[in-house]
């Protein structure tokens, strides 16, 4: 049996929603065969998805979205390196959990990408999400040795509002490694960068960006944009994390993939799956969003192609029974059907999970 979940946000980790699984299972079949195989989609969590599968863990400092140095850590294995930005400049990594929209920025980011090129890898795989941000990427190129001027040719400050003021880009100090690396963006949104579907539209708010610094914002990533490459701006991807994206796709000739797919691939997801009966997966969530790419149906997707049954578990499910036979599960267990309350159904999820996976080994073994 394979369980490869995802977290269930606010709740547990990855890990620990398989560990939980785990111990439930084991407790009806003591005999059988567990394989814990925690996933993500590009966004919190894919480093530890990655560690979780025996890459190493490197650690490093690296400034936060307001500046503030802290520590992140990034996965590696052979020349492949995986950095997630909410690890280094996410919303979790705002101090204090104040916002600020027009100043924060994802210089962090570049400063462990450096680190992972310089400690020779070639291949970096960017997951993108849980951004705290919205610069276009402008930090993660500055500390990649861009420089982004205004019309007196002054270094601009961090964050998305001082874009407003880019009049030059000066691309020739780029980190030479970066120049020759190959840059594979893990994210499950195809968002453009501007317009009503963009970056700021979409994901400002959440962001803490009010009406007028969203009107900021869109004209600071228009100008950025213009500056950099306007034929990136309307590519799928582009919105992502805050523009991270379209800074990549323009400047380091990034390629963006489901977050999902590189995972699975780069774990190898269809040899594990050679010896499994069953698949486990699920999120916190099972909702009409969840069929865009998110990690269970990726899951989901891969088994049902080598053939093997997949069951789902999930704090909550908004998806009919049609749906979700029709996206390839066989059956699904929230944690609603034990606990109906959700704030308790959150707070207990370790505990349901097991129970869940009592249910799971007396019922799909």
């Amino acid at each position: 049996m394979l369980l490869a979940p995802d977290k269930f946000k606010g709740s547990l980790t990855a890990s620990e929603v398989a560990a939980a699984l785990a111990a439930g299972i084991a407790s009806v079949r003591p005999d059988a065969e567990i394989r814990r195989v925690p996933v993500a989609d590009g966004g919190d969590g894919t480093v530890d998805a990655f560690v979780a599968a025996g890459w190493e863990r490197v650690e490093t400092i690296a400034p936060g979205p307001t500046g503030v140095p802290a520590a992140a850590a990034y996965a590696r294995r052979g020349d492949t390196a995986v950095v997630e930005l909410a690890e280094v400049v996410g919303l979790v990594k705002l101090p204090g959990g104040r916002f600020d929209p027009l100043g924060a920025g994802t210089e962090g980011l570049g400063v462990v990408i450096a680190d992972a090129l310089d400690r020779g890898a070639t291949h970096i795989v960017l997951g993108l999400g849980g951004s705290a941000s919205t610069d276009g990427g402008a930090g993660l190129l500055r500390t990649l040795g861009v420089r982004v001027l205004d019309g007196d040719g002054h270094e601009l400050p961090s964050g998305g509002g001082s874009l407003v003021r880019a009049a030059h880009v000066d691309r020739a100090a780029l980190h030479p490694k970066a120049a020759a690396a190959r840059f594979t963006l893990a994210c499950d949104v195809d968002n453009p960068l501007l317009g009503p579907k963009g970056a700021v539209a979409v994901y400002g708010p959440q962001k803490g960006a009010d009406a007028d610094q969203q009107t900021i914002l869109e004209a600071a990533l228009t100008n950025w944009a213009n500056l950099v490459g306007p034929e990136f701006a309307e590519l799928p991807g582009a919105g992502a994390a805050g523009g991270t994206g379209f800074g990549a796709l323009a400047v380091l000739g990034a390629e963006v993939r489901s977050g999902i797919e590189v995972l699975l691939e780069l774990l190898d997801f269809p040899a594990l799956l050679r010896d499994a009966s069953l698949v486990v997966t699920g999120e916190g969530s099972l909702d009409a969003q969840s069929l865009h790419g998110k990690a269970p149906i990726g899951v989901c997707r891969a088994a049902r192609a080598a053939g093997v049954p997949v069951v789902a578990v999930a704090g909550r499910v908004e998806l009919s029974p049609e749906a979700l036979r029709a996206a390839g599960f066989t059956t699904c267990y929230p944690l609603s059907d034990l606990q109906p309350d959700p704030a308790r159904s959150i707070a207990d999820a370790a505990q349901l999970l097991e129970r869940i996976g009592a249910r799971i080994a007396e019922h799909e073994l």
